[in-house]
């Protein structure tokens, strides 16, 4: 009888030693699945916090407002509709063509045989060089918005730019952000207003070439042309008397038909900020 206690008694402890450990294996695996879940999850949430930088290169429609109430250009309106992880950097300059633009000063007033704007020095404008520096410029992770077109269809010099010469120098615009890790994105330029009866028009070139580029590099496009006039016909701009000065076209366009007061740059950012968001581009995320 005494030994058949012994017996049960050793049964029992092995029994609920086998019990403990298992519970404690239990544990040990709730543990660490819990702590690799977290060391997951921690590089995810400081990904989603890595600040980003959107530079943009363009021309007046884009640029940031001078002293005068008008113009304002859409860029200055697109920080607004970012989080606080993005910090956009207006680099465009009211009147430049791309060229122009990548060469300051360095665009002559005389053609070449091949009938573009002779180059004085290879050497780019301070702008360009100072998006391209290694320290401060575009990083991994940022995004180089490009929109020109619309003074680069002067037929004289410096600003005229010929198609083949416009996708070469918006290709190395891009090649030069991909590069660099930068996401780039081009955008056909914004229209101005003009009227056929009560049908707002397409009006800008360059369109081809942007969509072309794009193509090429696998860069997307953002047909801000179209966008536009797709605006300005719901909102019935047209027909119009050619009053800039008041109503609805006042509010939205400075006297000429092409820039925008406050009202009408920050509608054309929300275009742009729509089709970001329409393309599912990563920096969609950072939308208010």
């Amino acid at each position: 009888m005494k030994h058949l206690r012994t017996v049960i008694t050793t049964a029992l402890v092995i029994a609920l030693s086998s019990l403990g450990l298992g519970a404690a294996s239990a544990a040990d695996s709730v543990a660490k699945h819990c702590a690799g879940t977290s060391g997951a999850a921690a590089p995810a949430a400081r990904a989603a916090a890595q600040p980003v930088t959107v530079w943009l290169a363009g021309d007046s429609t884009m640029a940031a407002p001078g002293s005068a109430r008008c113009p304002v250009g859409w860029g200055s309106q697109f920080d607004a509709l970012f989080d606080a992880d993005v910090t956009v950097r207006n680099q465009a300059v009211g009147g430049r063509s791309i060229q122009t633009w990548l060469y300051e000063g360095n665009v002559s007033s005389t053609k070449g045989p091949d009938g573009e704007c002779r180059l004085t020095s290879s050497a780019y404008s301070a702008r360009w060089q100072a998006m391209l520096n290694a320290s401060t410029g575009m990083k991994a992770g940022d995004y180089l918005f490009i929109q020109f077109g619309i003074n680069d269809s002067s037929a004289t010099c410096p600003r005229h730019v010929g198609p083949a010469r416009y996708r070469q120098l918006m290709t190395t615009m891009v090649q030069a952000a991909l590069a660099r890790g930068a996401h780039p994105v081009l955008l056909t330029p914004v229209a101005a207003l003009t009227c056929s009866g009560s049908t707002a028009t397409k009006n800008r070139g360059f369109v081809n070439e942007t969509f072309a580029v794009g193509s090429a590099t696998r860069a997307p496009v953002v047909d801000l042309q179209s966008l536009s006039v797709s605006l300005y016909n719901s909102l019935r701009f047209c027909p119009h008397n050619g009053d800039f000065g008041s109503g609805p076209v006042g509010a939205f366009f400075c006297n000429d038909r092409t820039h925008f007061e406050t009202y009408g740059a920050q509608r054309i950012a929300g275009l742009v900020a729509g089709d970001v968001r329409r393309q599912n581009l990563a920096l969609a995320a950072h939308l208010r």
